[in-house]
């Protein structure tokens, strides 16, 4: 007589066994009602036996429950990008090639390199970590450094094992993308017109909607697919010494890799590859926009190390974007969250590039000029980049009847606020900042920024809810925010809803830079927001200045005094203001006009590198800065001090090359010991 113990290991086994075959090698060895019968069969003895359920069983891969949030990673090694070519020519491939040679300092009657090449899948980067070769945690790429904890919803994909084949101990990270075939795509998008729900725009960001779904009960309903390109963290296992063979290696351990990859031999290979899938693109079951190349050798890999954040040994390479023809049937504008204005393209609906494109965007007013487009011509739409759609230019021909050229809007389709073009640029911009609609959430994020008013606990999460609820229209209205109407907001406890209060009202309390920095005035940093402040003194001041008053504050030239003039130009903004200064803003007016102070650093220029023991980078930079100093980003020969800490890197390295003064924290101390600013962590 079997045990239950041992029959529920057997059709583990089995269930994985056949999964394999499914999603894997696409080669199914029983059909699925039998699948679904040795499925049942687990489920009810894992019913009946609680103490034989295992979280790695098949009949765990769905979770019911719905998490409250999506928890960070922080990933054992970086997940970096790859230095991505648009060139899409043969010249590309030849470049790539001849740098690597040139890194590994070979010959020209060296053999040629050999590359793994493979393709570059449109969909979401992902890293699997096994701990003794079980599935333990899923994550997003993020920002490289620190991405998004996904097992909920990885676990439901059919072809990503939840155990290694023949590994037991060690940690093996395999990262991969994540993606949704073109047919699965379609089938959704299909269920979604039926139900009346939202359609998807393209399968990449279906599939990223459905890895950062919190229900994956939900995802569990929108098949995804894996392909692995590579590792991350390895403990206990060596792998193999060329990437082809790693690929391999991971095939074996059970890991779905894609069968479109070779080995090639240096830059004419890549350019046949290149064009080999070029002329298979449009058949393959599922998005690319573009191949990727490796050096096969892990060794040589190591030699040629990293530019950057990017490797010196890979490249993707892309492929043109898909154009086809339609009507261009109006010209609209659409208002960024910054105020830039962009004409949009109202389309015949097409299909391009893997999505139906209704909208495209022109740009601007002097691309448009240069396309000859207007309303009534057949035009040439591309996804550019295979992401954002755009008009690439007209069909020519005589056009059958005029048609005059289109205009920008000298006022803000959304507030009605003077839109203008700063000189010598190429964009319109609403100059309501504060008032305007689609500004809003960019308005707010701004005014609560570290550097402006800190206004801590209030983020982009919260921000959106504020907005989009209608609970905030205006910068002052934050000021009218109590616990009772952020308790009520989805996920806000009464201590968040507290400390966001009470973060409020400590930044009524401010500086006159502060200020003037947190209005988010175009072309108003925080150095210019303090040389404002210093030089007018009062805020009233700075309201009625006129153009040639602002050009006499250091650093302010005509663009920047114009911008500020047309800001307080408008009626809207000046009301903020003073809304702003009626619920309880305040600063010490005399002390923003303290500009006799001693200036040690009048005229320098300094570059901050590394981490210094006891001083932020923001700190040091107040300081330089509040005696006189300008902090750069790079050193040159204008470079008169570098202030240099632990792990200073290239930065350090070139101011020895150019016998610039380096100092530590202690000699940045030594120089500010005359001016009355030191220590100062904000100045004006």
């Amino acid at each position: 007589m079997t045990l239950p113990a041992d029959r529920v290991d057997e059709l583990r086994r089995l269930l994985e066994h056949h999964a394999h075959r499914y999603y894997v090698l696409d080669a199914p060895e029983i059909p699925d009602a039998e699948y679904d019968r040795l499925f049942q069969e687990l489920q009810a003895l894992e019913a009946a036996h609680p103490e034989l359920q295992s979280p790695d069983s098949p009949t765990q891969r769905v979770i019911g429950a719905v998490l409250e949030g999506l928890d960070p990673v922080r990933h054992a090694v970086p997940m970096l990008s790859i230095q991505t070519e648009r060139d899409t020519s043969e010249a590309a491939a030849h470049r790539f090639d001849a740098r690597v040679r040139k890194g590994l300092e070979l010959k020209d009657d060296a053999p040629p390199v050999a590359y793994s090449a493979e393709l570059k899948f449109d969909g979401l980067a992902i890293n699997l970590r096994y701990e003794g070769g079980r599935l333990v945690q899923a994550a997003t790429r993020g920002d490289g450094e620190t991405g998004e904890d996904v097992t909920h919803t990885i676990a439901t994909i059919g072809d990503i094992p939840p155990r290694l084949r023949g590994i037991s101990s060690g940690v093996i990270e395999v990262r991969g993308e994540v993606f949704m075939r073109r047919d699965h795509f379609e089938r959704l998008n299909e269920q979604q017109r039926d139900k009346g729900a939202k359609t998807f725009v393209n399968p990449r960001n279906a599939a990223a909607g459905v890895v950062r779904q919190l229900d994956a009960g939900v995802a569990a309903s929108r098949p995804l697919s894996f392909f692995a390109y590579g590792l991350g963290d390895v403990q206990g296992w060596e792998p193999p010494p060329t990437h082809s063979a790693l690929l391999q290696a991971l095939a074996e351990l059970g890991v779905t890799v894609n069968e479109d990859r070779d080995v090639v031999l240096g830059a004419e290979g890549l350019v046949a590859y290149h064009a080999r899938i070029a002329a298979r693109r449009d058949l393959l079951p599922f998005d690319i926009d573009g191949v990727v190349y490796k050096v096969d050798s892990r060794v040589l890999q190591g030699q040629l190390g990293f530019k950057s954040r990017e490797p010196r040994w890979a490249l993707a390479h892309k492929y043109p974007a898909q154009e086809q023809l339609t009507r261009l049937n109006d010209i609209e504008i659409q208002v960024g969250r910054t105020g830039k204005l962009t004409p949009v393209a109202k389309l015949e609906p097409v299909f391009v590039g893997g999505t139906t494109v209704s909208n495209a965007t022109l740009h601007n007013v002097f691309e448009l000029r240069r396309k000859g487009v207007r309303v009534g011509d057949t035009v040439i739409v591309r996804r550019a980049g295979d992401v954002i759609p755009e008009v690439v230019g007209r069909v020519p021909g005589p056009r059958a009847a005029y048609v005059p050229n289109f205009r920008m809007p000298r006022q803000c389709p959304v507030c009605s606020s003077t839109a203008l073009r700063e000189r010598g640029g190429v964009d319109y911009r609403c100059s309501g900042g504060l008032f305007c609609a689609a500004q809003r959430k960019q308005a707010l994020l701004h005014f609560a920024g570290r550097r402006a008013m800190d206004i801590e606990g209030l983020g982009d999460k919260l921000v959106e809810q504020l907005v989009d609820g209608g609970i905030v229209r205006t910068l002052p209205e934050l000021y009218t925010l109590g616990i009772a109407k952020l308790v009520a907001l989805e996920r806000m406890a009464q201590k968040s809803a507290a400390n966001v209060v009470a973060a409020l009202e400590k930044s009524k309390h401010t500086t006159l830079a502060r200020f003037l920095y947190a209005l988010g005035i175009r072309q108003v940093g925080e150095s210019t927001a303090r040389d404002l402040a210093r030089h007018f003194g009062q805020l009233d001041r700075v309201l009625d200045a006129s153009v040639e008053q602002l050009l006499q504050v250091n650093d302010v030239g005509p663009v920047v005094a114009r911008s500020i003039r047309t800001f307080f130009d408008q009626p809207h903004n000046r009301e903020v203001v003073e809304q702003l200064r009626a619920a309880g803003l305040h600063w010490d007016e005399s002390a923003a006009a303290a500009d006799d102070a001693p200036k040690p650093l009048a005229g320098k220029t300094l570059v901050l590198t590394g981490t210094l023991p006891t001083l932020t980078r923001d700190q040091a930079k107040a300081m330089i800065e509040a005696a006189g100093g300008k902090v750069a980003g790079s050193v040159s020969k204008k470079t008169d001090y570098v202030v240099a800490g632990d792990e200073a890197g290239s930065k350090l390295d070139k101011a020895r090359e150019l016998g610039v003064t380096v100092l530590d924290e202690a000699g940045l101390t030594e120089l500010l010991a005359s001016s009355t600013s030191t220590g100062t962590v904000a100045a004006g």
